[in-house]
């Protein structure tokens, strides 16, 4: 073997970078120039009767017709785009109209001035002061009126774009709820929690009837919890905190000195504060069922709200354990953020070390 070996390369061929950009817009701008010189040629042999005797006056007005085209398809183009990323159609419609009225008519006619002056004052030497001189407005009206006509078909159809992204995200929202809310009654009503529960339950009415009858209040509203979240996007964070309380009951009676854990306050929690339903169960179930929890090792878990009740972060030790096949499905953690993502625009952040494995929900706030 030689002292150093060449280090191992990545052979996958690699598209430049302005080559990709041409892909990706390539048809985008075919299909426009396409567009532009149809419209161009449709135009210009039916606005100007008199062009058709003069080779220099038709190629004026096809140059105008060109530059109309262009620059207006281009200036209502690019406000829709930067109005998709400012102003969306969905959540703020009023706004959006107005916007889109504003740049609308304010860019073309902006366009429109600079190619009036472009050829009455550059190419034919004319005065400044004729581009707003009344004799001139009637210039102005057509290509405003067809102005209108592209800003109606591109804003149109971003409206329907942003819709139908709206419903799609709507079903799949809905899809993911419907199969978090099974695998959550799954977990809850598993035979293994359920015997557990019970065994639990059976040991305490012989030994503590007092408790007994508390552990059998807090399975009751675990239950309860559950069926209540169903079908429901949010649920006040301090329910959630509630729900956990009456969970972790279940699992110290279970547990007993083998499971540590530390829960914010009610008085830090922020009145408007909503986090989607059993999330809390999800990441405390699967604290429990990867870890291993021993009284002489006990399994910490710490559920922390940053000082500004906007994060909700749950912490627990880490003694990874084998997991049974068929105990874990592994669409817990998954299908919780893809829940997220429908909700808000900040991620679930999941961090893991040799010592703790850390989950960070963001804490959504009820839109008043």
């Amino acid at each position: 073997m030689p002292a150093s070996a060449p280090a191992m390369t990545d052979h996958t061929p690699r598209i430049p970078p302005l080559r990709r950009w041409s892909l990706q817009n390539r048809r985008r701008w075919l299909r426009l120039l396409l567009s532009v010189l149809i419209l161009s040629v449709f135009t210009s042999t039916t606005t100007c009767p008199r062009c058709w005797g003069n080779a220099q006056d038709m190629l004026v007005n096809f140059v105008m017709n060109v530059a109309y085209s262009l620059g207006l398809w281009l200036s209502n183009g690019y406000s829709v785009d930067w109005l998709d990323g400012y102003v969306s159609w969905r959540e703020e419609p009023v706004k959006r109209l107005l916007l889109t009225l504003l740049l609308s008519i304010g860019g073309s006619l902006l366009v429109v001035v600079i190619i009036n002056f472009g050829l009455l004052v550059l190419y034919q030497g004319r005065p400044v002061e004729v581009l707003w001189s009344v004799a001139i407005w009637p210039r102005y009206v057509f290509p405003l009126g067809m102005a209108m006509m592209i800003s109606l078909v591109l804003h149109s159809r971003s409206f329907l774009l942003s819709w139908r992204e709206a419903l799609v995200k709507n079903e799949r929202l809905q899809k993911e709820m419907a199969q978090a809310e099974a695998e959550t009654l799954r977990q809850q009503l598993d035979p293994h929690f359920m015997f557990n529960a019970l065994n639990a339950l059976t040991s305490l009415v012989e030994e503590e009837p007092k408790v007994a009858v508390r552990f059998i209040r807090q399975l009751s509203l675990v239950y309860r919890y559950v069926l209540d979240a169903r079908g429901r996007e949010v649920v006040p964070l301090q329910d959630e905190l509630e729900f956990a309380e009456s969970y972790l009951f279940l699992q110290r009676i279970r547990y007993g000195e083998a499971l540590r854990v530390t829960m914010p306050s009610a008085a830090q929690v922020p009145a408007d504060a909503v986090v989607p339903p059993l999330s809390l169960q999800l990441l405390i179930e699967n604290a429990l069922k990867h870890n291993v929890a021993t009284a002489s090792q006990p399994l910490q878990l710490r559920i922390e709200l940053d000082p500004t009740g906007r994060r909700l972060r749950v912490v627990n030790s880490l003694r990874p354990r084998r997991v049974a096949p068929g105990e874990s499905t592994g669409i817990g953690l998954p299908n919780l953020q893809g829940r997220y993502r429908h909700l808000t625009p900040e991620p679930v952040q999941v961090q893991r070390d040799d010592a703790e494995f850390r989950v960070t929900l963001p804490v959504l706030a009820i839109q008043g």
